[in-house]
C-alpha cells in the first residue's frame, strides 16, 4: 500500500509547549480523542512486553525499550502512528495492515481509533522476539 502523502500541518507529533519528559507528560499534552487512543495504545503494548521493559521518552515520543528500541507511538494533529522500530515486522503483518496508511517504519490510523487490539499485541510480541534474537547473538 503506498503511503498517502502528509497535507501541511501533519508533521510532527502533538507537542504542549515544553518538551515531555516523561510518557504522562506527553499523553497529557495531546488533545482529545488522541489522548484516549494513545492511552488504549498504551495499555495494549504494556500488555504484551515483558515486565523488564520500559518507557522512555525517545526522540520527543513515547517509547518502550526492552533490549533496545522496541516499539513507539505518537499523536499527530490529524492523525496517530506507531513505530514498530521493524519494517520485517511491518511486512510479516502487511495484510492484517491493510486498512491502515504504512511506510518503511510507521503505521498510520485515525486519532480516535487505534488499531485492533491483537494485531498490536501480536506486532509488540513478535518485535520482542526480534530483540531477543539479537541480544543472544
Amino acid at each position: 500500500m503506498a503511503m498517502k502523502k502528509a497535507k501541511a500541518g501533519e508533521r510532527g507529533p502533538a507537542k504542549s509547549k515544553a518538551a515531555p519528559k516523561t510518557v504522562e507528560e506527553y499523553i497529557a499534552g495531546v488533545p482529545e480523542p488522541g489522548r484516549s487512543t494513545l492511552k488504549k495504545v498504551r495499555a495494549l503494548i504494556r500488555s504484551a512486553v515483558p515486565a523488564e521493559a520500559t518507557e522512555v521518552i525517545s526522540y520527543g515520543i513515547p517509547t518502550f525499550r526492552y533490549h533496545g528500541a522496541l516499539m513507539a507511538f505518537a499523536a499527530f494533529s490529524k492523525h496517530c502512528s506507531l513505530f514498530p522500530m521493524s519494517y520485517a515486522v511491518i511486512e510479516k503483518f502487511k495484510k492484517e495492515l491493510k486498512d491502515f496508511p504504512i511506510s518503511k517504519g510507521t503505521i498510520r490510523f485515525p486519532v480516535d481509533e487505534p488499531p485492533p487490539a491483537a494485531l498490536v499485541k501480536k506486532m509488540v510480541k513478535a518485535r520482542v522476539a526480534e530483540n531477543e534474537g539479537k541480544k543472544r547473538r
